[in-house]
Formats: structure tokens, C-alpha cells, sequence
């Protein structure tokens, strides 16, 4: 965690912006479900209620939010289910070496398995000690604070463990495929330049 530092290129911004892709979901309990999918140890299929995701291991986090667009937002305190947890009870198979993290209307963000594994990667259900806004991605938002916010999608439906790379959906569209702010990692024809 760097703290109250804004990564090169981007500026602070006030509140919590909102940003999305398309519409925002009505949640249906009854019909909500997180699954870990793809290559699995075991080779079978996971999947958890919104009541048996709750009553999973919890930490609360405090992070920094940075938009490629080149705003930063700072002292997010968010609470959930460490993406580690996720790993523990659903083990990759071991050639994993990065996940899909799949959100509502088919929206997808690639990980290194790394990224995902991170100390600090959440799989959130509240911000500042309340539960997360529909807008902000209730009842599940992945947070990958440090990466850029294109790797954390709200409305997290599935993780798929891969034995190859695949981009998601942003990076399909020109972002890039690591997304590091601090290296300004914003567009996927950095992804040739020299490090």
C-alpha cells in the first residue's frame, strides 16, 4: 500500500466516481451464485450462495482506487472475502498460471494468478461499513487495489483458473494486460515498450 501517492498521470478525484459498462443489475438471491470454474485441482466446479459467500473467512482492507483514465481516489475501507480464502477451498490445478474474473452480461477481467492471490485482493460485499451500493457493485465486487480499476469488476459472478493468459474485456478493447498504475500501464501498445 503507497498511501495518499498518486501513481504518475493521474490526478485526485473527490467521492467515489462511478464508472461502469452497460447496465446495472437487479441481484435475485434465489438465482445468484459465485462459481470457480476452469482448471481446478480437483477438476470439478465450485459454487457458493450470496448467504454461504457471507459466512466465509472476512478482512477488512483500507485502499486507494485508481481509473486508467487518470483519476485516483484514496482511503477506501473495504470488507470481504480475501481472493486467498477462494484459493484455499478451490485450489487451481497447478499449471494455473492466471484467472478470468467473470462479472454480470458476460464482463470479464484477465489476472496473473499473482494478482488474484495478492495479500490484499478482496472479494468485497461492503465499503466503509456498509454494504456496497448496486452501483458500486452489489453483492460482490472484486478489488484489486494494485492494479488499475478495469481489473476489478463489481457484480463478480465466477473466477475461471487458466493455464494460459486470455484477455477480458477491456484488454480485448486496447487496455492493457497487466494494468500496474505505477508503471502507467493504460493501453495495450505499452505492453511492447521496453520495461
Amino acid at each position: 500500500m503507497r498511501g495518499d501517492a498518486l501513481p504518475p498521470g493521474q490526478r485526485e478525484a473527490r467521492g467515489w466516481p462511478l464508472s461502469h459498462y452497460g447496465p446495472v443489475p437487479r441481484f435475485r438471491p434465489e438465482r445468484w451464485n459465485l462459481q470457480v470454474f476452469g482448471a481446478t485441482a480437483s477438476g470439478g466446479k465450485h459454487s457458493w450462495t450470496f448467504d454461504e459467500v457471507t459466512a466465509l473467512p472476512t478482512a477488512t482492507i483500507t485502499a486507494d482506487l485508481h481509473c486508467a483514465s487518470g483519476t485516483s481516489t484514496f482511503g477506501h475501507e473495504f470488507f470481504g472475502v480475501p481472493a486467498a480464502v477462494l484459493l484455499e477451498l478451490a485450489p487451481p490445478a497447478p499449471a494455473v498460471t492466471h484467472v478470468m474474473a467473470w462479472a454480470e452480461y458476460g464482463y470479464s477481467a484477465n489476472l496473473r494468478l499473482a494478482d488474484f492471490a495478492a495479500e490484499r485482493t478482496l472479494l468485497a460485499t461492503h465499503h466503509g461499513g456498509e454494504p456496497l451500493t448496486v452501483e458500486h457493485g452489489f453483492p460482490l465486487r472484486l478489488v484489486v487495489p494494485h492494479l488499475y480499476g478495469y481489473k476489478g469488476p463489481k457484480w463478480l459472478r465466477g473466477i475461471e483458473y487458466m493455464t494460459r493468459d486470455r484477455r477480458g474485456f477491456w484488454e480485448e478493447r486496447g487496455y492493457h494486460n497487466t494494468a500496474d498504475p505505477w508503471a502507467e500501464q493504460r493501453y495495450a501498445y505499452q505492453e511492447d515498450e521496453p520495461g
